[in-house]
């Protein structure tokens, strides 16, 4: 019983810890967009990444954008999601699930946030080749695909073994 409430409460560091940092890290970089003064502002980092603003009004690349009141219906969603994975974590017996779980929580947490507070998910990490674009996404959606891609590799990999 200790190790799993010693689970649960690292689980939700992790998930506090990721909505901080993501929250903040939209709000900073948002801030320096906002003051290049450009009606699309952009960042060139490396020859293959840039830093731009964009409001995410649908789901994942943009999916479902025009949909009337689709934001309710994704906080909703994201929400409930983000309760079952809380009780998930709270029955939770190993240590890279905790961290798992709290990563998709608390991506899952920043986006729900910043969605009811805007109206929309701030994205600006962009990555391209030429003039291929990978969707710009942001630190919550990158903690969600490291978080899930833990679980996937226990029921692969690690899961195999026992």
């Amino acid at each position: 019983m200790l190790v799993r409430k010693k689970l649960f409460l690292l689980g939700v560091f992790v998930a506090i810890t990721v909505t901080f940092c993501d929250l903040l890290s939209k709000h900073l970089i948002f801030s320096l967009l906002d003051s290049q003064g450009s009606i699309n502002p952009e960042i060139k980092i490396f020859p293959f990444f840039s830093l731009v603003k964009v409001l995410n009004h649908g789901v994942s690349f943009g999916m479902f954008n025009g949909l009337e009141n689709s934001q309710i219906i994704f906080s909703c969603l994201q929400g409930g999601i983000a309760l079952v994975l809380i009780f998930w974590l709270y029955r939770n017996e190993k240590l890279h699930f905790a961290w798992a779980l709290g990563l998709i929580i608390g991506g899952a947490f920043g986006n729900v946030i910043d969605r009811i507070q805007n109206g929309a998910v701030a994205d600006f990490l962009d990555f391209y080749v030429a003039t291929y674009h990978w969707p710009a996404f942001n630190l919550a959606d990158s903690c969600v695909f490291i978080g899930v891609s833990i679980l996937l590799l226990d029921d692969f990999l690690w899961s195999k073994k026992s």
